[in-house]
């Protein structure tokens, strides 16, 4: 254990770090491992093994009557089965993989990995399969198997450090910190512009700027790149291909609010944005973009990796998750209760909040106004995905319909398929029938119709002359996967999303008592993954009864 994690005092905030470098030596946690690294940080066995069991992507094994450890499978197959994997024939895959591949490699369903537009998703090991075939997942497993399963995730062709400065970036940064620009001035244009939280709560972004800027310091912050939400991949998409910008966003924060310390959240399956990110940030603090002489340097940056719990998508889970604990959403938002990472106000940002600082404050709120529709403001990036031609990110003016996204930007439906419904916001927001394409995708318009926005994640549904999507399935994989993730901290949520599920497998609902169920997991579950999980079968009770006929 101490040549794997070096030696010297072990920091109990990176527990999650360790376990991770344990289960990406041996393939798994062998319960001696879990032993050993809790003598080595003078922990209780129970409190390392508490965290360990709470996350998915750590496999714990215990020894045999023999007293042996069980040997590792030479190789795992994760296999989305998200909504719209499911739609592009996820299920064939699971039931037929197994019998092509072996006893050798082990084949299981895994949650959304967060490429639903790339649907079906699979991850031979870490490296990740677009629009997966048996035939290239057998021709991925067999190379992986030849070297050994341990290869690195090459990072994508991103814009690097040289040739965002070479483009003008971090000049905005550069003018903040030589006082060309005020922390007022900055936030005020956040103010105008309308930006709120892009993550799926909305909150107002100047408004939590000014919030965590006004308690006393030490100030710290956490970007959230855990987008766990069942058809969102645009933080993804966007540091594919642009990570400086978010980064630049991110370091405009930290000097307007005066931040000390940042954590960066990175979902577990984003092992090539893992390894961009690490790099860039490298060059990033060794060569900062200041002026000579500033007396405002960066804030110390650490990057930390996820473990498998959509609930740390929460804020309140996440800093938990950080601070190397089990992903357990707290009671009250950190930045008002001034409890965040630590015990210090904290701001919270995910990556495409972030994303937009720099076009807000360089071009001014009324510019970026201009671009809104339906009266709206400003650019979203809509996670798209399921029956479209052309799924993906697609940068759309915020307050633009379904049926006018799909026509303008994802190259309409498939030929002879016809708009049957949709989900506007990822598995928690609900399902519309096609009847309501015509509402604006925006906040604060979906409410009066039983859904919401959330980060955005759009799951088109259609039918033709040979099928037809059903809102009754759809409902049912939200709720498996709800179930699966719950973290089981209050009973609403824990017993709430088992019950909705048993309910909804019967041919028949019992609409009653669903919606006793949907009233005490709105009411009582303490954060909104128990909270918004009955939207989608309230929504299947309200606009598709045909179904349950």
């Amino acid at each position: 254990m101490r040549a794997l994690l070096g030696e010297g005092p072990l920091r109990r905030d990176l527990l999650i770090e360790y376990l991770h470098r344990i289960n990406d030596r041996h393939g798994q946690l062998a319960t001696p491992c879990l032993a050993a690294l809790a003598e080595a940080m003078g922990l209780a066995q129970t409190e390392v093994y508490e965290v360990a069991s709470f996350y998915h992507h750590f496999d714990i094994v215990r020894e045999g009557a023999d007293g042996a450890v069980p040997a590792a499978p030479a190789l795992t197959v994760r296999v989305c089965d998200g909504l719209s994997c499911e739609l592009a024939g996820a299920r064939a895959l699971l039931q037929r993989l197994p019998q092509i591949l072996g006893a050798e490699v082990r084949v299981i369903a895994a949650p959304c990995i967060g490429r639903c537009e790339q649907a079906p998703a699979v991850a031979v090991h870490q490296r990740p399969l677009a629009r997966a075939t048996a035939e290239t997942v057998t021709a991925a497993a067999q190379s992986a198997l030849r070297d050994d399963a341990r290869f690195d995730v090459a990072p994508p062709a991103a814009v690097d450090f040289d040739a965002y400065r070479a483009a003008g970036g971090y000049a905005l940064l550069a003018d903040c910190v030589a006082g060309r620009r005020s922390a007022d001035e900055v936030i005020t244009a956040l103010e105008h512009a309308g930006l709120r939280g892009l993550g799926g709560a909305g909150f107002p972004a100047g408004r939590k700027w000014r919030i965590v800027r006004g308690f006393a310091g030490p100030r710290h912050m956490a970007v959230n790149i855990d987008e766990g939400e069942p058809g969102t991949f645009k933080d993804r998409w966007t540091l594919e291909r642009d990570p400086h910008r978010a980064l630049e966003g991110l370091l405009i924060a930290a000097w307007a609010v005066g931040i000390e310390a940042v954590w960066i959240y990175l979902r577990d399956e984003y092992h090539g944005i893992r390894a961009l990110l690490e790099r860039e940030l490298a060059r990033l603090q060794a060569a900062p973009p200041l002026p000579a002489g500033a007396a405002w340097a960066l804030p110390r940056i650490e990057l930390r990796r996820g473990a498998g719990a959509y609930v740390c998508g929460e804020e309140s889970a996440m800093i938990e998750s950080i601070e190397g604990r089990r992903g357990l959403p707290r009671l009250r938002p950190p930045y008002v209760a001034e409890v965040g990472l630590f015990g210090r106000p904290t701001l919270e940002h995910n990556v495409e909040t972030l994303h937009w600082v720099r076009d807000i404050v360089e071009r001014g709120a009324p510019a970026f106004a201009a671009h809104g529709r339906h009266g709206r403001q400003g650019l979203r990036a809509f996670s798209v995905s399921g029956r479209v031609r052309e799924p993906g990110v697609k940068l759309a003016p915020a307050g633009i319909t379904l049926r006018e996204l799909v026509d303008e930007f994802c190259g309409g439906l498939p030929e002879g398929h016809e708009l049957y419904g949709y989900l506007p916001g990822g598995a928690s927001g609900g399902i519309l029938p096609a009847s309501l394409a015509d509402v604006p995708l925006d906040f604060d318009t979906l409410q009066p119709h039983g859904c919401f926005i959330g980060s955005a994640a759009v799951v088109v549904l259609s039918r033709s002359a040979s099928h037809c999507d059903r809102a009754v399935d759809a409902a049912r994989n939200a709720m498996r996967f709800f179930e699966h993730e719950s973290c089981g901290q209050c009973t609403p949520c824990r017993v709430g999303t088992a019950k909705a599920g048993l309910l909804m497998a019967q041919p028949a609902w019992d609409a009653a008592l669903l919606g006793e169920l949907s009233q005490v997991m709105r009411d009582a579950s303490i954060c909104g993954l128990g909270q918004a999980a009955p939207n989608v079968f309230e929504c299947v009770l309200r606009y598709f009864p045909q179904e349950l006929e």
